[in-house]
């Protein structure tokens, strides 16, 4: 067998012995793609089989893939070519597909081609390489493990994370993994070969200077928290570097002030949100976000009740809908809040671009903002909102109505309400006695 002089970082040798996934994760830099796809051309040499057939078959997919240009076959024809792997060593390389050692195989599939029936097609082959899985659906997961099912067979995956909710983030990053997987992070900083060119290190440094929103996701394997062109990305960059988001504490003389979002009851119903805050002179200070989808409106007031958020303490916003009966338990969320001890103000309609309005009313206040971190959720969710646009005509739409749009709309009732005069409103609770001993 040919010898080959593939150099290993230390961050993927726990992926060099048999496991039946390998899941490798991180930003731009790292390597990851180089390292599996030397991998794949070792095994394709040390496991030629004894006879015609016997050859190790290798897939390499995305879940869609247009043409080979947007496949792993260019980097594999590069590793062989720099390896000198020809036709001699049984590689042979073809438009569409490279021969292996024994009759071996690699070809590149885009996986939502694939159907119940078509997917057989792959049944024997041994190894699987899944490329920017984070494109990857259930659906194309649930039809790809059950055919990698030959003795010795091994599945490789690679992506940048993109979100949590991603079906190969929940598979290999959530509180549950598939039985032995070897999961790694690896970034720019774990891959010794990274400064053999100035090329790479200047892209990163001019992403950090010109695009710093997206930094994050792209060279350090973050979540995708501000979208390019989310309406507060340039907001909330600043918010982190200015340190404002972190662990902040109540002032535990001053109103806890609610700002919902409506849902409803029921499956198909919208999210309900609360923001938790307080206006301390002229800061305002996020303290707690919750959300969930179709509870009723007793898991909403138990959730108030464990944080704290009782009625002496704490007053509740509602928007214009707040008066609106429930679809399933006829009852409007201010009288069922009220019945409930709480304070309660409806925000009147603001009418044709409320939505619009709500996002500047945010801007202008961001600068005075700070987060706690139990705001997580709420603030991957302000990074999220973006306009929904016509490209064709390069016009914004207004807010795409996604997962982000509750807890975006919640947030700039704070500041709609932070911001409205105070003529009308609930009497304010300011200070509150200290007990004496």
């Amino acid at each position: 067998m040919r010898s080959l002089d593939f150099k290993t970082a230390r961050v993927f040798k726990p992926a060099l012995g048999y496991a039946r996934d390998k899941a490798i994760w991180g930003g731009r830099g790292s390597g990851k793609s180089h390292f599996v796809a030397e991998s794949l051309i070792e095994d394709a040499l040390s496991e030629p089989g004894e006879g015609s057939g016997e050859g190790l078959r290798i897939v390499c997919i995305r879940e869609v893939q247009k043409d080979l240009a947007q496949s792993s076959k260019a980097l594999i024809e590069d590793k062989l070519r720099r390896s000198g792997l020809t036709d001699a060593d049984g590689f042979r390389v073809f438009k569409d597909v490279i021969e292996a050692p024994g009759d071996g195989l690699f070809i590149f599939k885009g996986m939502n081609d694939y159907t119940a029936d078509s997917i057989k097609s792959l049944e024997g082959f041994k190894r699987g390489w899944w490329e920017e899985a984070h494109g990857a659906t259930q659906n194309s997961i649930n039809l790809y493990r059950p055919t990698m099912r030959a003795r010795g067979s091994q599945m490789l995956w690679t992506w940048n994370p993109r979100s949590k909710k991603d079906a190969v983030d929940r598979m290999f990053r959530g509180p549950q993994i598939p039985t032995g997987a070897v999961v790694i992070k690896s970034n720019w900083r774990d891959n010794p070969w990274y400064g053999d060119g100035p090329e790479l290190e200047q892209e990163r440094l001019d992403c950090l200077r010109m695009n710093p929103d997206q930094y994050d996701n792209i060279w350090e394997g973050d979540y995708v928290s501000i979208v390019s062109g989310a309406y507060w990305a340039a907001d909330l960059t600043k918010a982190k570097a200015e340190g404002r988001i972190g662990n902040v504490a109540p002032d535990p003389l001053m109103t806890i002030r609610l700002f919902a979002d409506i849902g409803g009851t029921g499956a198909k119903a919208d999210n309900f949100v609360f923001w938790a805050a307080q206006f301390i002179g002229r800061e305002i200070r996020t303290l707690h976000h919750y959300e969930k989808q179709g509870q009723p409106i007793a898991a909403h007031l138990g959730w108030l009740r464990e944080n704290g958020y009782t009625p002496d303490k704490a007053q509740i916003w509602l928007p214009h809908d707040g008066d609106t009966q429930d679809k399933v338990h006829d009852v409007s969320y201010r009288s069922a809040f009220e019945a409930a001890g709480y304070v309660v103000e409806v925000v009147p309609n603001q009418g044709k671009g409320a939505a619009m309005l709500r996002v500047e009313a945010a801007r202008r206040l961001f600068p005075s903002i700070w987060f706690d971190v139990r705001c997580q959720p709420g603030i991957d969710a302000l990074g999220w909102y973006h306009a929904k646009r016509d490209d064709a005509r390069n016009i914004d739409l207004g807010p795409e109505h996604d997962w982000a749009s509750h807890s975006s709309d919640a947030f700039g009732l704070m500041c709609v309400a932070y911001e409205a005069p105070r003529v009308g409103k609930p009497a304010p609770i300011t200070y509150r006695k200290r007990n004496t001993a």
